[in-house]
């Protein structure tokens, strides 16, 4: 059995898209798929269920992953054990974030990684906060800045970073969206709202809503906090987004912040990882450093 189909065979059976596993494994659609049929061809029964819409692991599929994990686990503390202690680490680590957490807490962290670990690379990728904790959960990133989650996964331990408020925003210049917000309490039902499309803002702020009995005017669903500043700032409407991307923003200083009751929850922003990737001297290295922030 070769290692790097493994490998394959288990972004596949997490992701359960092949094409996301092909663009994430940097392979073609034709490489994964012959990869799956030596691997399928070793073990003597089929490990997938797939048709034309979905893909499926079968119960020998789901046994295979089990045992795949150990044994890539296994392999890596071995490799690692077997290497001269002086040598330094080397290789590269995937990390996202969103564009606003590579500006605020990611320079200092990646500044100390790399006096400390110059050998190491860094890939990073950058996008919307809200697929933080999957593209690691789905091993696209080793790790990643994100918001915690009100309920973290099981397979994931975090760090806290930083609170970040999460506030309400309107344009600050006059505009037609003033008749709504002079009472101290916003005409919701009129006032065009920008949120994100997902993720744990949009959680937050759809349950603020629910708990008031108000139904918002929903003007714009939004991928990234960035954007819903600009449109914010264009006098769209009103947005959600953590007070740190205003800070970071271009167009920061064309919104304000409203005031509402109650106030939205926080975040806390940290690093996440899977467990059962910590003990990886690579990744322990980041994380240690990542603490050495706070």
């Amino acid at each position: 059995m070769e290692l790097r189909n493994l490998e394959l065979f288990l972004h596949l059976a997490d992701s359960l898209h092949f094409a996301r596993t092909a663009d994430a494994m940097a392979v073609s659609p034709s490489t994964l798929s012959r990869a799956i049929q030596r691997l399928e061809q070793e073990v003597g029964c089929p490990l997938f269920e797939r048709d034309n819409r979905t893909v499926q692991l079968t119960p020998a599929g789901d046994r295979l992953r089990e045992f795949g994990r150990h044994l890539l686990d296994d392999w890596q503390t071995l490799r690692h054990e077997l290497r001269h202690v002086g040598e330094p680490l080397q290789g590269r680590l995937r990390v996202y974030c969103s564009v606003t957490a590579s500006y605020f807490l990611l320079p200092d962290i990646l500044g100390r990684f790399r006096a400390r670990y110059p050998q190491l690379e860094i890939k990073l990728e950058t996008g919307d906060p809200a697929l933080a904790v999957d593209k690691v959960l789905s091993d696209e990133a080793e790790l990643a800045i994100a918001a915690r989650p009100d309920a973290l996964p099981g397979k994931l331990h975090f760090i806290s970073l930083q609170r970040v408020p999460l506030v309400f925003i309107a344009p600050k210049s006059a505009s037609p969206l003033g008749r709504w917000l002079h009472d101290d309490e916003p005409n919701w039902e009129q006032l065009p709202v920008i949120l994100s499309e997902q993720g744990l803002a949009r959680k937050r702020c759809d349950q603020w809503f629910r708990n008031k009995g108000i139904s918002p005017n929903l003007y714009a669903e939004v991928a990234g906090n960035e954007a819903i500043v600009s449109m914010v700032a264009l006098g769209c409407g009103v947005g959600v987004v953590p007070e740190a991307v205003i800070d970071h923003s271009p167009m920061g200083d064309k919104v304000r912040i409203l005031e509402v009751r109650p106030a939205l929850k926080p975040f806390d922003v940290g690093l996440c990882v899977q467990k059962r990737r910590l003990d990886e001297p690579m990744i322990r290295a980041f994380w240690e450093t990542a603490q050495l922030r706070n």
